[in-house]
């Protein structure tokens, strides 16, 4: 292990599309990482709202940029991933943000951990002001346990070794919904994951959000996803309820304070 750089390099991949509001936001929040050994880049897919004149505006801190039509975020992620030279690889939206000291610790709890292949944090929903709604807190996801529980992981707050994939490929670009829900499955049914318990990522919630506006074609995409193999509710039950405990364990009380307010607030 001693032969392993102390800061290993770390892409990440920004598809964007139409999201002049936000990406400059979001590409600062990488470029201002607390970290030194980051290339980011940018896959646009053709933006007409004036992202593009954004981005171009940063090239000379992007190892590599382009705008051009796509068939959807997950090619425009498998694009970027193919340019990527770091050892470790995410991908963060063009609306959403990494927290300062994300990479960072999550590149040290890699190194902690050396025989994991992907690492994750904690994430807070936040609005178009960069207001925070709520934090959302996780544990270390297993591939039972987000088969059972769904994304109970974020790519806001994930990274993961290049070398993966070479033996399970790139994300599936006939998803439009689920991609990040089916690729972390794929990860973790081969590799482990480690999670760091800080709030690393960020997800906006506004009005033109892809979780906002096409419910009934994430449920569709998640069925296909699942092909009859997703655990019956006892099973899934329990995954819940362990994913509880741990929280009570931590001492994370008012996490679950917030997560029985937002249940709620959904159910009223």
């Amino acid at each position: 292990m001693h032969n392993q750089p102390l800061t290993p390099k770390v892409s990440i991949i920004m598809p964007s599309f139409n999201q002049v509001d936000f990406i400059e936001r979001s590409i600062q929040s990488v470029l201002n990482q607390d970290y030194p050994n980051i290339e980011l880049i940018v896959i646009d897919g053709g933006s007409t709202d004036g992202s593009v004149e954004i981005i171009e505006r940063y090239a000379d801190k992007l190892a590599y940029w382009v705008s051009e039509p796509d068939e959807g975020q997950a090619q425009a992620i498998n694009k970027g991933i193919k340019k990527a030279t770091g050892e470790w690889i995410g991908w963060q939206n063009s609306d959403d943000l990494f927290s300062p000291y994300a990479i960072k610790e999550m590149i040290a709890c890699a190194q902690k951990n050396p025989k994991v292949n992907l690492v994750i944090g904690d994430m807070a929903m936040i609005d178009a002001q960069d207001q925070k709604i709520r934090n959302i807190r996780y544990i270390r996801p297993t591939y039972k346990s987000i088969l059972a529980e769904g994304m109970v992981l974020t790519n806001q707050s994930a990274i993961w070794r290049r070398n993966i994939h070479e033996s399970i490929g790139f994300l599936n670009e006939k998803l439009h919904y689920g991609f990040d829900y089916e690729w972390f499955l794929r990860v973790l049914k081969g590799y482990s994951a480690a999670h760091v318990p800080l709030v690393l990522g960020y997800l906006r919630m506004h009005s033109q959000t892809k979780t906002s506006l096409q419910q009934p074609q994430f449920v569709k995409e998640y069925e296909l996803i699942w092909g009859g193999q997703r655990p019956n509710k006892l099973i899934r039950t329990f995954y819940k309820v362990r994913r509880y405990s741990m929280h009570i364990l931590k001492g994370q009380f008012y996490h679950l304070v917030e997560q029985t307010k937002h249940f709620f607030n959904k159910t009223s």
